[in-house]
């Protein structure tokens, strides 16, 4: 396996090469450092570099190898988003209104860190993971490494480029309103929003009133599965498992409705998610066409994330450095009374129940992740609060009512575009059922072979 192999290999491989000694952790950081110098300046994916404390972590790890210690990510290079605290670290969350170094590990840092992971640095979002573009005026603008012109979403967006362009292993992404899984779409990854706390937020009791979920950026179905496992509630080797085994006939509603009052997926996108459908019914599953009853489950949801994001823009530690924009989304959720709130939260079971009922007769429902291609990289630079919201309303209307509901949903790549640009499908499943979509996707990364695929840089 040559440099750049390895760098693509993902998390799951490289601990395969680390536990038979094909590899030490010291050569992949330095192989990643190596990389990062080189190519993240074009991308700038990176907050900050790690490079000294990854070298001593990765020399650690040799030396519990040495010593046939075993963790199952022992030596794997990692990176975190930067809205996770790493003791000693500041975590911006993409803001200058941040406060000091953390005073310990976030509960994921801690459970990847207990499995043997070495962190190679923290990666970029918007300010507070509001924007769907991952660009701000404290840390600059991250690109797509499939086409530099184009942002590769948000607000994980710098957790997607990096992985996208072989500059970690994994990185650790965050989902309230499609934050896993946008990045994935627009980097041809794999994004799975597990079930609503099966990842402890901790130290935070809950995020966006409980829109908020953790998880992974990764290229293959392999990878989110086996770091899922490690750092979840209840599910040991539930998913790695999963993606090792066939999922049987599934029953698959394809869906190109978007939930909110937007147009559809435009036609590269809609051709795509019908390209989906004809490989899964040449793979043996029941296919057929059909709409979750979404009602106006947008509106609870729009209400919970500006709410969400006018509690933790007034609760940051220097609310005054935030920027203009972020001050108007401030502004915004303000105007949400708490009884609104109330009722938003309280509305969730009966969409729960409206929006599952497709269930009866599927067994995962398959939407675009997106209505567009990738957007251009400050597609909405200048632009207000309220613009801003519109906009990314027409781009990215089919992730949120998800969280809102609380149960899985994942993307896989569906295919590239006629400018080479990636297009993401959204597999959704029954609450708690994170298996059959890990099922799923293996068996279409197998079919349609994604993990081979690598942007031009």
């Amino acid at each position: 396996m040559d440099r750049s192999q390895l760098a693509f290999a993902g998390a799951a491989r490289q601990a395969e090469l680390i536990r038979a000694g094909e590899v030490s952790s010291r050569e992949l950081v330095e192989l990643y450092l190596e990389r990062i110098e080189r190519i993240d300046p074009q991308l700038n994916a990176y907050r900050v570099v790690l490079a000294e404390r990854a070298l001593a972590e990765a020399d650690q790890a040799d030396a519990r190898r040495g010593a046939n210690e075993d963790r199952p990510l022992l030596g794997v290079p990692i990176a975190l988003k930067d809205n996770m605290d790493i003791a000693g670290e500041v975590t911006t969350q993409g803001t200058a209104a941040h406060g000091g170094p953390a005073g310990e590990d976030a509960e994921l840092v801690r459970r990847l860190r207990g499995a043997g992971a070495v962190i190679l640095g923290k990666t970029n979002l918007p300010e507070l993971a509001i924007m769907g573009a991952t660009e701000s005026a404290n840390y600059g603008i991250t690109r797509n490494p499939w086409n530099l012109d184009r942002t590769p979403a948000g607000s994980s967006g710098g957790s997607g480029a990096a992985v996208a362009a072989g500059l970690a292993a994994a990185a650790t992404a965050s989902d309230g309103m499609g934050s896993i899984r946008n990045p994935a779409a627009c980097c041809n990854l794999v994004g799975l929003k597990p079930q609503r706390d099966r990842i402890p937020l901790a130290p935070l009791p809950e995020h966006w009133h409980g829109l908020s979920v953790l998880g992974f950026n990764t290229r293959t179905v392999a990878d989110t599965a086996l770091l899922v496992d490690l750092t979840a509630d209840g599910l040991e080797r539930a998913l790695t498992e999963a993606a090792a085994a066939a999922p049987g006939r599934l029953r698959v509603a394809l869906s190109a409705k978007p939930p909110l009052p937007v147009r559809s997926a435009r036609k590269q996108v809609r051709r795509a998610l019908e390209d989906m459908g004809s490989t899964m019914r040449a793979l043996g599953h029941e296919v057929f066409e059909r709409d979750p009853d979404y009602g106006q489950a947008g509106n609870p949801t729009l209400v919970r994330y500006l709410r969400g994001m006018c509690d933790e823009g007034r609760g940051m530690a220097h609310p005054e450095r935030l920027q203009r924009r972020t001050r108007g989304f401030v502004r915004l959720g303000g105007l949400i009374p708490q009884a609104v709130l109330r009722r938003a939260i309280d509305s969730e079971a009966g969409y729960h129940e409206r929006m599952n009922r497709i269930f009866s007769d599927a067994d995962v429902v398959v939407t675009p992740v997106m209505t567009t291609l990738p957007p251009r990289a400050e597609e909405w630079e200048g632009m207000g609060a309220l613009r801003t919201l519109i906009g990314m309303a027409e781009v990215f209307p089919y992730a949120g009512v998800w969280n809102m509901t609380g149960q899985p949903a994942c993307a896989v790549p569906a295919g590239l575009s006629q400018d080479g640009l990636p297009i993401g499908m959204q597999l959704v499943g029954r609450p708690g059922d994170e298996a059959t979509l890990i099922s799923l996707a293996a068996q279409l990364e197998a079919e349609l072979g994604w993990p081979q695929q690598r942007p031009p840089l």
